[in-house]
């Protein structure tokens, strides 16, 4: 039965931190996978994890199952930091969510789902996009067309040929968003720009499927809301898939939630026994600690001022090494971008495309033990005032 099974290709981001961890190179940087390190190049519990830790152990006498849809009370507390405590759709009925393995698994039931009762769905990626978006989708067996996102030097927005290349939508199409924080590029929409891009779908009758893997790393909370707020205002259909891994530092817990917004109540209850029955053969039900964690902060005071406290102080970092790594390759007379390095101060999150080409970052990697997806993109997370220097001497090496 095995013989003669091909060895796959390594995972273009974690096998990239597969190798840095076998470099015994000391001064090694990983600008790869996309994980918040602090300025030691650690990869910190925060402070309100470790006591919403604390607490549980204290109090929890049992690990039985969860139900199939995961833990009730992290569900609502994840729709109201997506939507805000008083939004309308929290108490219409027409609002569900289940909670799941991280935000891939929720990704994964959604295409599921779609696969199973709507599988026509031709599914609308942005060039570029997450690396793992085509393969999710391709894995369900849904049909995939891409559109036009970032104009030609990777550094904007290109929002006219982004419409134009939705031209073609068709109702009951699926179009793929990133909330905040693009990734790969640290590229978002204005708030104008969302308004457009939901009076398209609502003109098309497409459903947006809203990447929320970020929220909190791009200019706060509530300002990371504004596109998925702008989308529900207008339409009446919309997937949320959340991730917990990032603005909870939560990465090896895998806390993802689904939420799905319909036109009826009726209609949300007939999709989540549709979704129970996706989840039942994939995964049964979700792990509990993680969600335990989230719920625990968020439904207290004091754990959640502190949370957002050092959720801020994770956001300044990043913003804090963009302004560091731009200004020491000012110094060093090395232009990443046909006008400068400037663009990459306007961009969000941990990630940006550096306008570095593969043969300067295969150079990079075999010269200096500096780790950079293949595309050029580097997380500015991964960066440090201690290997700053080293990187950008390195950098202006190569180029």
């Amino acid at each position: 039965m095995f013989e003669g099974i091909p060895t796959a290709p390594a995972d273009a981001i974690f096998g990239l931190t597969e190798a840095h961890g076998k470099d015994p190179n000391p001064e090694k940087i990983n600008l790869g996978a996309g994980v918040f390190r602090d300025e030691h190049g650690k990869t910190p519990i925060l402070e309100a994890v470790k006591e919403a830790e604390r607490r549980i152990w204290e109090q929890e006498v049992s690990k039985t199952y969860l139900a199939i849809e995961g833990d009730l009370r992290f569900a609502r507390d994840a729709q109201r930091l997506q939507f805000g405590g008083n939004h309308p759709l929290l108490d219409e009925g027409r609002l569900l969510t289940v909670h799941t393995p991280g935000g891939t698994g929720a990704i994964r039931i959604a295409a599921d789902f779609l696969k199973a009762h709507r599988p026509d769905t031709t599914v609308w990626l942005p060039e570029p996009t997450w690396i793992n978006h085509p393969q999710i989708f391709d894995a369900a067996g849904l049909a995939i067309r891409k559109f036009p996102y970032l104009d030609s030097d990777r550094s904007g927005l290109d929002f006219a040929a982004l419409l134009a290349g939705l031209e073609e939508l068709a109702a009951g199409d699926m179009v793929i968003l990133h909330g905040c924080c693009h990734n790969p590029s640290g590229v978002d929409p204005s708030l104008a720009e969302w308004n457009q891009l939901a009076e398209l779908l609502g003109e098309r009758r497409a459903v947006p499927l809203f990447d929320f893997a970020y929220q909190g790393f791009g200019q706060g909370l509530e300002e990371d809301a504004q596109g998925l707020r702008a989308l529900c205002d207008e339409l009446t259909e919309l997937i949320i898939c959340s991730s917990f891994s990032k603005n909870f530092a939560l990465y090896n817990e895998r806390v993802g939630a689904l939420t799905i917004v319909s036109a009826t109540a009726e209609t949300t209850a007939a999709i989540l026994s549709q979704i129970k029955m996706s989840v039942r053969v994939c995964y049964s039900n979700p792990p509990a600690h993680g969600a335990a964690i989230v719920a625990t902060i968020l439904e207290d005071d004091d754990l959640r001022q502190r949370w957002e406290g050092e959720l801020d102080a994770m956001r300044h970092r990043i913003h804090d090494m963009r302004r560091l790594f731009v200004a020491s390759l000012d110094q060093r007379g090395v232009e990443l971008g046909p006008e400068g390095n400037e663009y990459l101060l306007g961009q969000r999150g941990m990630f940006s495309f550096s306008g570095l080409d593969p043969e300067q970052v295969e150079r990079l990697r075999q010269e200096h033990s500096i780790y950079i997806v293949g595309s050029g993109r580097v997380n500015f997370a991964g960066m440090t005032p201690g290997n700053m220097d080293r990187l950008c001497d390195a950098i202006a090496e190569v180029v």
